[in-house]
């Protein structure tokens, strides 16, 4: 492509003018906003390692009371996307969430979507719209926009998970806030759904609400990996997705969520997508490479890939299976058209 011009190539008066009549030249910014063959990106390869995390998070409940933080949380931000702008990728707002016994994070409903993945602790439970959803290792969450929802720690020892939102979505399309309100009454059950294509019915009919279920087990997740694991071929990575049942779509509207498993020593190269992709560890230990960076993973560990990065993961483990759940973007990207595979 020819080089295009330059702010340097325009004389000062004339930038000046165009500056006080709030006009900017395309030309010189032409080519980082429409970049050729590729797109560019401030999402870098990040490691998010626990043994820092929990400690310092441990430290916040010492230090700051749930009653003047409200959310206790520490946000895995991503460097080359700004520490300040709490960014995990360009859609996705990741933080890890702590929640002491006796503890209640307050009722409240805001706009992001939001799911919950489970990472220590037993005895605690989210109240999402007036249902009950109890919290287990590895159990996926949902709080979507706009539903009331509060988080109560009942049990033990403190209780941690991860939060997976789509506030920089939110931000950017200046849609963003929240709402207080009272302490929910458990006001229904939990749907119950068996197995795919068994629904609960209710007064003769399937249910109808937007998010029918909001609790995704874990000990289900890993079982029906588990199965799977044991036909498939090893061409391709054992993997399932967290669908809503009633529609087949995706859990939440903007993020989509998956369940991953590699076999005692496998090791997978994985699709190149364009939609950013953050790993949270949920048994296991190994390695992955992402673009030219390599990390090497623990337990409750959480690495993200940015789009379009080639990642391939592989077990550290000769005898154990490797379990790791993925949220990305392609939802918002298959919404907008610009969704991408490639070799």
């Amino acid at each position: 492509m020819d080089e295009l011009g330059t702010l340097g190539d325009l004389p000062a008066d004339y930038l000046t003018a165009l500056r006080g009549e709030n006009l900017v030249p395309l030309w010189p910014s032409l080519r980082s906003l429409l970049p050729p063959e590729r797109p560019n990106s401030g999402t870098r390869a990040t490691h998010w390692r626990w043994s820092a995390i929990r400690p310092l998070l441990l430290r916040a409940g010492a230090l700051t009371p749930i009653e003047k933080a409200e959310r206790r949380v520490l946000v895995l931000a991503n460097p080359g996307r700004g520490l300040d702008n709490l960014q995990a990728s360009s859609a996705i707002y990741l933080g890890m969430q702590l929640v002491l016994p006796g503890e209640v994070a307050p009722n409240h409903r805001h706009t992001p979507n939001a799911a919950r993945v489970v990472v220590e602790g037993a005895g605690a439970c989210t109240i999402v719209g007036g249902e009950r959803c109890p919290m287990e290792h590895g159990d996926l969450v949902l709080t979507p926009s706009g539903l009331w929802h509060e988080h109560r720690h009942e049990g033990e020892g403190p209780f941690i998970w991860l939060d997976v939102l789509d506030l920089p979505l939110m931000v950017y399309l200046d849609v963003s806030y929240v709402v207080p309100g009272e302490s929910q009454k458990v006001r229904r059950e939990p749907a119950s759904y068996a197995s795919g294509g068994v629904l609960p019915r209710v007064h003769g009919r399937a249910t109808t609400s937007r998010y029918p279920l909001l609790r995704y087990e874990w000990r289900r997740t890993r079982e029906a990996l588990i199965a799977l694991g044991a036909s498939a071929g090893r061409d391709g990575p054992v993997e399932v997705a967290y669908v809503n049942p009633e529609t087949g779509t995706d859990a939440l509207n903007t993020i989509a969520f998956s369940a991953l498993m590699l076999r005692p020593g496998e090791t997978q190269l994985l699709k190149r997508i364009s939609a950013a992709r953050v790993f949270h560890v949920i048994e296991g230990a190994g390695e992955a490479r992402i673009g030219d960076e390599d990390v090497r993973f623990e337990p409750a560990d959480t690495f993200c890939a940015p789009g379009f990065a080639p990642t391939r993961i592989a077990n550290g483990s000769g005898r154990d299976p490797l379990f790791l759940i993925v949220a990305d973007e392609s939802p918002v990207h298959r919404k907008l058209g610009v969704f991408e595979t490639r070799e």
